[in-house]
């Protein structure tokens, strides 16, 4: 059954805001038994190449991914574009356009670090950076549990970066209906990524689901690292619902950061259909 192929559709690398290399997620994937893989770095795929070669070797198929930062009624959701084509200048040109004003905010991250008697915040999330074009706050976490100002990453956003919080700086990402229509003009399909991480109300929700869907966006992430358990169930019956393909993927960043490595998640219910089924 499709379903029960170990797919695992959403993962990052240095390339992002991951901590290994796209060769070593993929050798990791590959030791948890994945047999279909996607690297879907934020905003960016330069590491598309490191990733598809690495898969190849190790025996698993393949999809180029990217997750796009969007902003929608004023707040950050994040879109997968899945089995695009890395070289499609559409798409190449809007990930230019989403990673446009990241220096900038990182600063004013720092600044307000800073005012609050944290001091070196920007110098040291530079430090844990792959892609100096795609600094996060999960950059500045990261520094923060180094330094042992919090304890782990979750204090970090829950007391200071998180959305509200004293140092998070509100960014405006890309359009909902852009995001789609560079990964559709690549030749990929558009997944909304762990709607369960969305501080929506059913009426919110029911609206973006609408104009997801009118942009020509097909499938969301029923089984990921960022759902709860009980979430899993709740997002299959708004994939059932809505109509939706069913995704499914770790958004692992590294070792000891996210609940699931590659690979180790539940299978999906076996009614969905998987995004995936149409590429194999």
């Amino acid at each position: 059954m499709p379903s029960a192929l170990n797919a695992d559709l959403h993962c990052h690398s240095t390339a992002s805001d991951g901590t290994l290399a796209p060769a070593a997620v993929a050798a990791l994937a590959a030791r948890n038994g994945v047999a279909l893989w996607s690297l879907t770095d934020h905003d960016e795929l330069s590491g598309q190449a490191e990733a598809a070669a690495a898969a190849r070797r190790l025996g698993m198929r393949y999809l180029p991914g990217v997750e796009i930062s969007v902003t929608w009624a004023g707040r950050t959701v994040h879109i997968v574009g899945m089995n695009v084509d890395p070289t499609s200048a559409v798409l190449n040109e809007g990930l230019v356009h989403a990673r446009s004003g990241r220096t900038r905010r990182a600063q004013e991250i720092g600044e307000r670090l800073a005012s609050l008697g944290i001091a070196g915040a920007f110098d040291g999330a530079l430090a844990h950076v792959g892609n100096p074009d795609l600094i996060s706050r999960t950059h500045f976490a990261r520094w923060m549990v180094e330094r042992g100002v919090v304890a782990d990453l979750q204090t970090a956003f829950s007391r200071y970066l998180g959305d509200g919080r004293a140092a998070c700086v509100p960014h405006r990402w890309s359009r909902l209906a852009d995001a789609v229509g560079w990964i559709l003009a690549s030749g990929g399909a558009a997944i909304v990524a762990h709607p369960g991480r969305y501080d929506f109300t059913p009426l919110e929700f029911d609206v973006f689901f609408g104009e997801f869907r009118k942009a020509g966006g097909t499938a969301i992430e029923v089984v990921t690292g960022s759902h709860t358990p009980d979430q899993y169930d709740e997002y299959a019956d708004v994939a059932r619902h809505y109509g939706f393909l069913a995704s499914r993927g770790s958004d692992f960043h590294g070792p000891g950061e996210t609940r699931a490595e590659p690979g180790t998640l539940p299978a999906l219910p076996r009614d969905l259909t998987p995004v995936w089924a149409q590429w194999l």
